[in-house]
């Protein structure tokens, strides 16, 4: 008996099986839709097919602010406190992961840049010893950092606001503020505020840096080597560090 079903069936069947086999091929439902996964892909072109989610877009970190100075071999020339004068000076950075600096005209962060000045040495030494700080001291706040010179040195007087510095004239002095108990990235107001710790591990720091001085105030109990660290009046918010003379690094 011939089993072959009859001629009337064979087209139909076979035109189902091509329509199978195109909607899985080209993703397309009945009726002429999408089939859900094609619907979904459709739906989130971000996400290629699979479901799987592309790899994270790299994120571009901003460059630290060490990264745009623009660093010279510097020269100091005259005295810091009389006829002082900078040749090619560096301008030490508004803040850093380390340091943050105080504007003590304004009694405001950050410090105005005309009077964040100084030798090439001066800024890395600070640089250095805010970092070094900063990695014995991970909790502590940053280093509050104060007046260094003007751009070109010179006279640095009551004439550009506050009390003025007598020194400051040729790149070569820093004030540096006391620590604070309280944490805070400011100027301490009164002795009682100054963690005296802290404080005396920046002193310990500049003067192995290499300071020719460092002045500190005569309340705040700070020490250090009789010829390099000096008690001075109006130091009791401040350090007050002093390089020696010398060009570049």
């Amino acid at each position: 008996m011939d089993r072959r079903p009859p001629a009337r069936l064979v087209v139909p069947l076979a035109a189902v099986l091509l329509t199978a086999a195109l909607t899985g091929l080209l993703g397309v439902g009945p009726a002429g839709g999408l089939s859900r996964s094609a619907a979904l892909t459709a739906a989130r072109p971000d996400r290629p097919a699979g479901g799987t989610r592309p790899p994270p877009a790299a994120v571009e970190r901003p460059p630290a602010p060490e990264a745009a100075i623009v660093w010279r071999r510097s020269r100091a020339l005259g005295e810091p406190f009389h006829n002082g004068r900078l040749v090619d000076g560096v301008q030490l950075p508004a803040e850093t992961s380390h340091l943050v600096t105080w504007d003590p005209v304004r009694d405001a962060v950050p410090n105005r840049g005309w009077r964040r000045w100084g030798t090439d040495r001066l800024v890395r030494t600070v640089l250095a010893v805010a970092s070094g700080y900063a990695a014995a001291h991970p909790d502590a706040p940053r280093v509050v950092v104060g007046d260094l010179s003007r751009p070109h040195g010179g006279e640095f007087g009551r004439r550009y606001g506050g009390d003025g510095h007598r020194s400051h004239q040729n790149g070569l002095d820093v004030d540096v503020y006391y620590p604070r108990r309280d944490g805070r990235e400011l100027a301490p107001r009164r002795v009682g505020q100054v963690d005296r710790a802290l404080a005396q591990d920046l002193v310990d720091r500049f003067v192995r840096a290499g300071a020719r001085y460092v002045f500190v105030g005569p309340r705040t109990g700070l020490r250090g080597p009789r010829k390099v660290v000096w008690p001075l009046w109006n130091h009791d918010d401040h350090l007050h560090v002093r390089l020696r003379p010398g060009q570049g690094r």
